[in-house]
């Protein structure tokens, strides 16, 4: 079946955004704490590496800098980065955004524009189990595509892919998430945070900037988009 042929099947393409839209980034970065701290406690026969790291990253500091000062260790910065990146996160999925993924695939193509490392974005579609309701074109990375929100280019690509659809774009940050694809036409839907964000949202912006829904759950999606 040609691009064409799908998309006036499926009129409408649904993009998301991944980091604290379809699940909280903050997940992320626990379980990779939790897996950076049990391998130093392990090694330095301590108890509290975890605690002091969530402490170190609350209160905005370098926590592998202080990580590497506290204990005394022979490790960079740089192999914790690496660590942080390639560790397979224990991260979840929940069931309310899940029942909307899965409801918009019978009538909607999937799609995904996220900014990150390919290894690091694809373990968490794997962890998450959502792989599988994406096609693998339809899935850009900024590392694998040279492409980085606020750039058109990965809109434009998913445009050009499904030709003469309606576009949504679903994403978390109005720094970058919203303006390329208000420029082009889409219909732009903001994620409200519940207080568990890494980034913060800032609203006060140029309206070019501003999404032209904001949703608070993930199920008001189904709404705007069958609307």
């Amino acid at each position: 079946m040609t691009m064409m042929s799908s998309c006036m099947m499926q009129s409408k393409v649904v993009v998301f955004d991944l980091d604290d839209t379809l699940y909280k980034e903050v997940d992320y970065l626990k379980s990779a704490y939790t897996e950076i701290a049990d391998g130093v406690a392990s090694q330095c026969k301590q108890t509290d590496v975890y605690e002091k790291m969530w402490t170190w990253w609350q209160e905005g500091e370098n926590v592998f800098e202080r990580l590497i000062c506290e204990y005394e260790l022979d490790n960079s910065i740089s192999y914790f980065l690496e660590k942080y990146r390639k560790h397979v996160p224990q991260i979840q999925l929940d069931e309310a955004t899940r029942t909307v993924l899965e409801q918009l695939k019978r009538s909607c193509v999937l799609g995904m524009i996220t900014d990150g490392r390919s290894v690091a974005q694809h373990h968490k579609l794997q962890a998450l189990g959502i792989d599988m309701l994406f096609e693998k074109e339809d899935v850009l990375i900024s590392e694998e595509t040279g492409w980085t929100k606020p750039m058109e280019q990965p809109f434009y690509a998913l445009m050009e892919r499904y030709p003469q659809c309606s576009y949504y774009y679903i994403g978390d940050n109005p720094v970058k998430d919203f303006v390329a694809p208000n420029r082009l036409g889409w219909s732009t839907v903001c994620l409200l945070d519940d207080g568990r964000n890494v980034h913060k949202q800032d609203f006060s912006l140029e309206s070019d900037y501003l999404p032209k829904y904001k949703i608070e759950c993930i199920e008001e999606l189904i709404d705007i988009v069958e609307r």
